[in-house]
């Protein structure tokens, strides 16, 4: 009983290491916001010589940060879209087979996510040149399905292995047939997987920027329009301002996926 109250209540040192690491995570963030709306327009002078909503009109009147954005999420998209389907019927085919070279394929599956971008960058160039293929948004999405599909993969076969076969099992017996028993025990199950897997690797494949290096040729997503106005400090407020566009725009999803994913217990 002694243990478990001190494991109950978190000591001081604990609390403030949570803290720390807290602080350590989205105090660069908290520097990004806040830097949006200064009034200088090179420097991060400390504190802002003052604050004004200017950075934010100039920004909304750039047509080439709504381009990079739409190109952004158009590959992210379809590029999340591949990968459900594709890395949920790999989950689907791999999770219950007994095939001799299944830890084979898994590997192979896996292996786009350990290996560094930059490799899997070269390899796509490669592959494009052999095939004469010219970069397009095509290429990019290929480009980013590579390590897409496992991120879906991973959480879906990790539900898969979860699930009883005796579930499957009970309803062959009640006489479901194969597309019966995926849409109302296995899509059931999966379900939160699949839309965890789907967040992350829209994020993944929106932020992705050396892959994109590789295979856009001259299509620009935001990623590269960041990369490309680092090296215009008169324009580096509003380089935060989209960042913190952006910021906005991700934490809707966030907030559904947490709301959508915690237990029924937990909520309101």
């Amino acid at each position: 009983m002694r243990s478990s109250r001190a494991w109950d209540a978190p000591s001081f040192g604990s609390r403030l290491a949570a803290w720390a690491g807290i602080a350590f995570l989205h105090a660069p963030v908290a520097i990004i916001v806040l830097y949006a709306f200064t009034t200088g327009d090179r420097s991060y002078d400390f504190p802002p010589p003052g604050l004004t909503l200017r950075w934010f009109a100039l920004a909304f009147e750039r047509s080439d940060i709504w381009q990079s954005m739409r190109l952004s999420i158009g590959v992210a998209t379809v590029a999340t879209f591949a990968a459900l389907v594709l890395g949920t019927l790999a989950a689907f085919a791999l999770a219950r087979s007994r095939i001799r070279a299944k830890n084979a394929l898994t590997l192979l599956f896996i292996l786009p996510i350990a290996l560094p971008g930059i490799i899997t960058g070269l390899a796509l160039l490669a592959a494009m040149k052999i095939a004469g293929i010219e970069p397009s948004f095509w290429t990019i999405v290929a480009g980013h399905a590579t390590f897409c599909i496992v991120i879906v993969y991973n959480n879906v076969i990790a539900r898969l292995r979860r699930l009883p076969p005796s579930w499957i099992e009970a309803s062959m017996d009640l006489g479901a047939d194969g597309w019966q028993t995926f849409r109302r025990i296995l899509l059931p199950q999966v379900a939160t997987a699949l839309l965890a897997g789907g967040m992350l690797a829209f994020a993944l494949s929106f932020d992705e920027i050396i892959v994109t290096i590789f295979t856009s040729g001259h299509e620009r997503t935001l990623p590269i329009w960041f990369f490309n106005e680092l090296f215009r400090p008169r324009e580096r407020p509003i380089t935060n301002v989209v960042a913190v566009l952006v910021i906005a725009v991700t934490l809707l999803p966030i907030l559904l996926a947490y709301h959508l994913t915690r237990p029924a217990s937990g909520r309101d």
